[in-house]
């Protein structure tokens, strides 16, 4: 098929592309800036117009993984804003264009963040949604507009609702984590043995990317991927040291001190990232779409340390 990718120079575009590739697809990447390559098309900032798409071999299927992710510092209205602005509008002006086109199939990358956060139960694709921040909102509000858009035109719309995504090249917390076992630092979270999170390997997110492309019974429904092993924060650390080659230096404190003494820098939100409950119900996907990850958490986490 001719699959056209958004947000193809990303930290999951670059692995989607890849797998693509490899499994005979021909794949356009759209990208926001001009790198030179024959197979890409510029978009430019995501907005309300994709008039881009004119310049593109009709595809069969767009994934749209390009999104406006959560910024420091920023105002709440504004945050609002310039999220539906992206996230939303963009998003549902690509499907109608994609519509005219005559483009048959549209994977929209949501984010678990629609089901909301600190669930002490696995969430599902069919619990109502409950988005918390500005960007969840933008995404939930995207899916909901796509779907009415696959009701009117015919057009199969797919959602996926990854967890944190993880792999070669990752940044934010987890790339910090990382770094603090790497350096051997002593980490406070030897007590964080009863929460539960998923994750899932931006090889594995890649691999049902492809199974969401290619299988017939995808089409229309949201779909939660994730590794398959749900960890507490304390196992996932020993996991990475076990990657690193390193000792995980975990010190045991009672869970209520670390939150009163995190609630006192401020910080809560980082500690409900840490070490709150956030993990998904994937057997649907198995069971439906026959799918199963290529790779165990333990080996993702050994590309990643790699």
């Amino acid at each position: 098929m001719h699959i056209l990718v958004t947000g193809a120079s990303g930290f999951v575009g670059r692995t989607l592309c890849a797998t693509l590739t490899r499994a005979g697809h021909k794949v356009t990447r759209a990208v926001r800036r001009d790198d030179g390559r024959p197979d890409t098309v510029v978009t430019g900032e995501l907005g309300a117009s994709c008039e881009w798409l004119d310049a593109v071999e009709c595809p069969d299927v767009i994934v749209h993984l390009a999104a406006r992710v959560h910024q420091m510092k920023e105002a709440p209205t504004e945050a609002e804003r310039l999220h539906r602005l992206a996230n939303t509008e963009g998003t549902l002006m690509l499907a109608r264009r994609a519509c005219e086109r005559g483009v048959r199939r549209f994977v929209f990358i949501s984010t678990v963040k629609v089901n909301g956060e600190g669930a002490r139960r696995a969430y599902r694709s069919d619990d109502p949604p409950q988005p918390a921040d500005a960007y969840a909102r933008s995404k939930a509000a995207a899916e909901a507009g796509l779907m009415e858009i696959g009701a009117r035109s015919g057009m199969e719309i797919v959602v996926i609702r990854p967890p944190l995504v993880y792999g070669p090249g990752v940044a934010g917390n987890f790339a910090s984590l990382l770094n603090w076992v790497r350096r051997g630092r002593p980490l406070p979270f030897g007590a964080i043995t009863r929460n539960r999170r998923s994750l899932v390997s931006v090889d594995n997110l890649a691999s049902f990317i492809q199974r969401c492309i290619e299988h017939p019974d995808a089409a229309g429904a949201i779909w939660m991927v994730s590794d398959g092993e749900d960890v507490s924060t304390a196992e996932l650390l020993r996991r990475m040291a076990r990657a690193l080659g390193k000792p995980a230096r975990l010190w045991w404190v009672p869970p209520a001190l670390l939150h009163a003494l995190v609630a006192l820098t401020g910080r809560r939100a980082v500690m409900r990232r840490l070490c709150g409950d956030l993990y998904v119900e994937v057997s649907d996907a198995r069971r439906t779409l026959g799918w199963t990850p290529p790779m165990t958490l333990d080996e993702g986490l050994r590309r990643c340390a790699e």
